[in-house]
């Protein structure tokens, strides 16, 4: 079993950042593939960024590449999702998730096993 707590969400300005924080606990947490999704009202939820906690490849929507920067603390407990250049378009429920075991990343949520309670970001124009 993982549990995963996100924090970090909020309201911003257009062109403004946050910084979203997944903590880890559980026999699995650091193995595996770990990832941000988001789900706006009304749609489905999508892929954000994710990679494997062994290292490699770090994968991102194109909505989000360039923007976003996904990154995991040496304990690989704790990962982060840094948000910068927020878009009215990125307002949505973000989720951290984590799959175990994982052999390559991916941003299909109905392969991640684990799931945190969400954190919602308000960017507004």
């Amino acid at each position: 079993q993982v549990q995963l707590v996100e924090s970090g969400g909020g309201s911003v300005q257009a062109g403004g950042s946050l910084r979203l924080s997944c903590v880890a606990s559980g026999d699995s947490a650091s193995r595996g593939c770990v990832g941000w999704f988001r789900q706006a009202p009304g749609k489905e939820r999508e892929g954000v960024a994710a990679k494997h906690t062994g290292g490699g490849i770090t994968i991102y929507a194109d909505s989000v590449k360039g923007r976003f920067t996904l990154s995991q603390e040496d304990a690989k407990t704790t990962m982060y999702l840094q948000m910068n250049s927020l878009k009215p378009e990125d307002t949505a429920m973000y989720y951290c998730a984590a799959e175990s075991p994982c052999i390559v990343p991916h941003l299909t949520a109905g392969y991640f096993d684990y799931w945190g309670q969400g954190t919602q970001v308000t960017v507004s124009s």
